[in-house]
């Protein structure tokens, strides 16, 4: 019998692949079997990434884009078609933060916020479906937050932009439910990543998030490669619209 897990012959594109969460989440799907494209603004990391994951035997590889730049996203997605034959899975995985109290939240702010991590998963996912609806089949994956649930100080901008992430993942697994396409999220809880380096950089701060965390403990990217990998996989054929928080347990207690 197959494994279910296995993703080899896949195809794969992860924005925001080049570090962080996005990185962990490339590596595991490579390592699962999936040829992996990485999008990223930074070439440097991108080809860290990409060489990362071919030195461990992976395929994988990759294209300076901003997600915001639509023109860019489709040039890119179209390649790929044109190089690999489909893309199966997509990871919206780019994101950003810009930690303010809510009275000091200005306009730019909100739009930024807004471009990097809601209007991109609709850009990027736009430029993807169309080609996975014409085989029938495919797996898309946003990344929420424990904020799409949870409302914590200074996150006013980031967690309305997350909470949107999960409506939207419903939304769109609703729509292409009929066409063999599954849509999911992912809401990770607290991750050291270089986005929250300055949060761990508090130790009050730092005390107050294991105060809420039944594993004692935050994550790190390599914490949500399981859970990617299923979501990416045949084991999830009959789950969509969901949004599964790998949290140490935050959202339970």
């Amino acid at each position: 019998m197959k494994n279910p897990f296995d993703l080899s012959g896949k195809v794969a594109i992860v924005t925001g692949g080049a570090r962080g969460l996005g990185k962990g989440i490339a590596l595991a799907l490579a390592q699962a079997g999936a040829t992996v494209g990485l999008i990223s603004r930074s070439e440097e990391e991108l080809q860290e990434t990409c060489n990362e994951i071919i030195e461990g035997s992976g395929e994988s590889f990759y294209k300076a884009v901003d997600v915001r730049d639509g023109d860019a996203i489709k040039a890119f997605v179209a390649d790929t078609i044109s190089e690999y034959g489909n893309i199966d899975i997509l990871v919206n995985a780019a994101g950003l933060n810009v930690r303010k109290p809510f009275l000091e939240i200005g306009d730019e702010d909100w739009e930024l916020i807004m471009d990097v991590n809601l209007r991109s998963v609709v850009k990027v996912s736009q430029a993807v479906l169309p080609f996975m609806q014409k085989i029938q089949t495919g797996k898309i994956i946003n990344i929420a937050s424990l904020t799409s649930e949870i409302g914590i100080d200074g996150m006013g901008s980031y967690a309305a932009s997350k909470g949107g992430v999960s409506q939207l993942t419903k939304t769109m697994a609703r729509e292409f439910a009929q066409e063999g396409i599954q849509v999911n999220a992912i809401g990770p809880g607290y991750f050291k990543t270089k986005m929250t380096g300055p949060v761990f950089e508090d130790e009050q701060r730092i005390q107050w998030l294991l105060s809420r965390i039944p594993m004692k403990r935050t994550g790190t990217p390599e914490d949500l490669g399981g859970a990617a990998v299923f979501l990416a996989s045949q084991a999830s054929d009959y789950v969509t619209g969901q949004t599964i928080y790998v949290d140490g347990g935050w959202l339970s207690s």
